[in-house]
């Protein structure tokens, strides 16, 4: 997604003019649980390019951040089980109200539901007390995607309704936290933010993407949950060709035009999580 500088301060604009209240992560269970909970959009669900034009089943989609993350998880909590809700295309909007577009296009979920993705989350948490940690959430790029495409790259679009749309961000993800938060006291919440793919850009793009980060962490922190936050690891500052190797490498967006991970992104990406959380030391 290649955003020019006015839209990109427009949002800006939009999203640190919301009010927050920061707080710390808990330090939740000593252990996973029975249970992983893994919610969010198509990185939970682990989209590749070629898999998805391939047509392969949700069991084919087994080397995302949530698989490989499980697998780290395992050797705290060998029994450990994962529930992954993750839906490609999922917004904030859609995450509570439903209508997951992977669903409308005729695909399967790894675990499916017939609800939002929230309130499928919400009744297995109700089913499961005290079962469940970690929960890992992403959300936030497929909201910063539906703006950029709204606008069709119209600065006079973006300077109108940038501030009234992504004001939504925060206020939709501090209910969506707080209604897990609610469900699940004790549990280990880790909240993943964006990265940039634009590559021709940087510069102009990098304000906005880190402007949507520190919304996500602040909201996190308010709920009491943690924050892992892959920008440096996919976009190291200060050389730029370095930058386009590393990016090259951990997306697809060089060899298919597609942001989505690679297995190396995958696996940094994990790595992220896994450094956020309050099991990282213990692995």
């Amino acid at each position: 997604m290649a955003l020019g500088k006015v839209v990109g301060f427009a949002l800006i604009g939009a999203l640190l003019a919301a009010p927050f209240a920061l707080g710390g992560a808990r330090p939740g269970s000593a252990s996973p649980q029975r249970y992983y909970l893994a919610l969010g959009d198509s990185l939970t669900y682990g989209i590749q390019p070629a898999k998805v034009d391939s047509g392969l089943p949700p069991t084919a989609f087994n080397t995302g951040f949530v698989d490989v993350f499980a697998r780290r998880l395992r050797t705290l909590a060998p029994q450990l089980r994962v529930v992954n809700f993750g839906c490609p295309g999922e917004s904030t909007r859609t995450f509570v109200a439903g209508g997951c577009p992977w669903l409308a296009g005729g695909r399967e979920l790894h675990d499916g539901y017939r609800s939002a993705q929230l309130q499928a989350a919400l009744a297995f948490l109700r089913a499961h007390p005290n079962e469940v940690s970690p929960i890992t959430l992403n959300l936030g790029g497929g909201d910063v995607q539906a703006f950029s495409d709204s606008c069709k790259g119209s600065f006079a679009c973006a300077r109108a309704r940038g501030p009234r749309a992504m004001s939504q961000l925060p206020s939709r993800l501090t209910s969506i936290l707080g209604r897990l938060r609610a469900a699940a006291p004790n549990a280990e919440i880790i909240v993943i933010g964006l990265w940039n793919n634009d590559l021709d850009h940087p510069r102009e793009s990098d304000p906005l993407y880190r402007a949507v980060d520190l919304t996500i962490a602040k909201v996190a922190g308010g709920a009491t949950a943690h924050f892992a936050d892959p920008f440096p690891v996919f976009d190291p500052q200060g050389n730029l060709a370095r930058r386009k190797a590393r990016i090259c490498a951990l997306t697809f967006i060089c060899s298919r035009g597609d942001g989505h991970p690679t297995d190396a992104g995958y696996r940094a990406l994990a790595a992220a999580v896994l450094a956020a959380s309050g099991y990282a030391h213990r692995s």
